[in-house]
């Protein structure tokens, strides 16, 4: 079974001293039976990503069609169409390559794979694969990622905004924008009043307790370099099946030079100037990240203002 011979994963992180400047454990998780998983949680991906999953071939005709006329509406991609058993296909067999050549491969391996395995298995398969955001593949790595707990704890509004990172692992990971990624979670439970998974009163119960974020790393420190580097990693090596080790281009001294005087800065004139953020980014000659901080504190704040912010930075050049 595909689904066999999974280990954790977890990445080392070299600094261009060659000396260890962080990990991060268990980006592939351990593997999750499907009926050791939330009934909200399964209900929230199948409202979500492929609301005909248990009906359909591998392949959804009126799928497609649903979303190209979507698309021609819009006058740009706002929807997908493809199938979780599709997803599963591209995720195991295919690279990230688009193409019409690629595209017809992954129906071809999709309705190959309803062939070999239940809907179950199907959907139990693209669970612990699936990338989940911020370096995590599958959905045990991503409950312990974003919420320190095992999936079987996972609640209702937990499972929605999981279940939302997945048309956009990057965009809406809670630890880059939380208020986006809990109006997604939201979407998420209209999805699912929608396809007669949850009562109205029951999503709005949910969206009145938005899931939390666990906290991690300290106030400053290199998480926020971290951060972007394990999102950069799935372009470079796809989906990891064994222990990383990164080298990167970070100077530690650097690093904690510019932390210090990004703490400095803001104990001096933060409170006067009504600065209440600030980002920096150390560039060697040839382009490379020397040093990177994307905020004033990380524990209270993952959005990486230095490579994710859209502002501006105007006179400060």
């Amino acid at each position: 079974m595909l689904g066999r011979g999974r280990t954790s994963t977890g990445i080392t992180f070299l600094g261009a001293n060659g000396e260890t400047v962080g990990t991060r454990g268990d980006i592939v998780g351990a593997t999750v039976r499907l009926r050791e998983m939330p009934t909200h949680l399964v209900n929230a991906v199948i409202a979500t990503e492929d609301r005909r999953f248990y009906s359909h071939i591998g392949v959804d005709p009126w799928g497609l069609l649903r979303a190209a006329w979507a698309n021609l509406r819009a006058g740009r991609i706002v929807q997908g169409g493809s199938t979780i058993t599709q997803q599963l296909a591209k995720n195991v067999f295919l690279t990230p390559e688009r193409s019409i050549r690629r595209k017809a491969q992954e129906l071809l391996l999709a309705v190959w794979l309803e062939q070999q395995y239940s809907k179950d298995e199907i959907l139990t398969l693209y669970l612990n694969r699936v990338y989940f955001g911020s370096g995590t593949y599958g959905i045990s790595a991503a409950a312990q990622k974003y919420f320190g707990k095992s999936v079987g704890a996972l609640d209702l509004s937990e499972a929605a905004m999981l279940a939302g990172l997945l048309k956009a692992p990057s965009r809406y990971a809670p630890t880059r924008d939380l208020a986006l990624a809990r109006a997604r979670a939201n979407q998420v439970l209209a999805n699912m009043v929608d396809a007669g998974f949850l009562t109205g009163d029951g999503a709005s119960a949910a969206s009145r307790r938005p899931a939390t974020v666990r906290a991690s790393g300290g106030a400053y420190g290199v998480q926020y370099y971290l951060d972007w580097v394990v999102d950069r990693l799935p372009d470079y090596i796809g989906r990891p099946d064994a222990d990383l080790i990164v080298e990167t281009t970070l100077d530690p001294r650097l690093q904690l030079l510019a932390e210090e005087k990004m703490a400095a800065a803001f104990a001096k004139a933060g409170t006067a100037a009504r600065v209440g953020q600030g980002a920096m980014v150390v560039l060697a000659p040839d382009g490379a990240v020397r040093a990177m901080v994307g905020g004033r504190s990380y524990a209270k704040s993952q959005f990486n203002r230095a490579t994710q912010a859209r502002r501006q930075p105007g006179s400060a050049f």
